[in-house]
């Protein structure tokens, strides 16, 4: 295998590190800002701003800010 396919490989393998918020290369990066999204997703819940209720019956968030 060549050297450019092994680097390729490693690069494709490559998955998210704690680290990676801190680094500056492009993959690293990347591999944060996704993380960062995802982790959002699964915090807030739905694209659409609604929090499910125990009950089941969804609450819509407000999107006004908050007064200080």
């Amino acid at each position: 295998m060549t050297k450019k396919n092994q680097q390729s490989l490693e690069l494709a393998g490559r998955t998210y590190r704690p680290d990676d918020y801190k680094k500056e290369d492009q993959l690293s990066s990347g591999l944060a800002h996704t993380h960062e999204q995802v982790s959002d997703t699964l915090t807030e819940g739905t694209i659409d701003g609604k929090i499910e209720n125990v009950n089941g019956k969804d609450i819509p968030l407000s999107k006004d800010g908050f007064d200080k």
